[in-house]
């Protein structure tokens, strides 16, 4: 389930539905499908089942492993997962591609220098760390 391991979850199942804004400060996991707008301060998670169609999504960190169609920004991090989909432009500090993922779009880096080496420390110890900062971060 969800990569997050500190703080407040909302889960929006694989039957949800959701059509609009959303705006959260805390950590949202997606299985479900979602069209309009994130605009948020927390993390953000696209699981496997999830598809997006977004205007734009904004948060703190994102994670894909799902598909998405439209732009991504995060404040700190992206990371698309194998057998993720995106087709939109993505900005972020720090990004991390797996292989085995299609994207198209372009990418745009923030002038944010990471705290720590993103290719010394293995994927799940990675996202730990930085959901680890993220929180300190609060």
């Amino acid at each position: 389930m969800s990569k997050f391991t500190a703080g407040n979850i909302t889960v929006f199942g694989q039957e949800t539905e959701f059509d609009g804004v959303l705006s959260f400060s805390d950590n949202l996991v997606v299985t479900g499908k979602f069209h309009g707008t994130i605009q948020a301060s927390g993390n953000l998670e696209i699981e496997k089942t999830a598809v997006c169609d977004i205007d734009r999504m904004i948060a703190n960190s994102i994670v894909v492993s799902g598909k998405i169609t439209g732009d991504i920004e995060a404040k700190d991090r992206i990371e698309l997962c194998a057998g993720s989909r995106v087709h939109g432009d993505l900005k972020a500090a720090r990004l991390r591609i797996s292989d085995g993922v299609e994207f198209e779009g372009k990418i745009s880096m923030l002038k944010e220098i990471p705290s720590s080496d993103v290719f010394s420390a293995a994927s799940d110890e990675y996202k730990n760390s930085l959901i680890m900062q993220s929180n300190e971060a609060r």
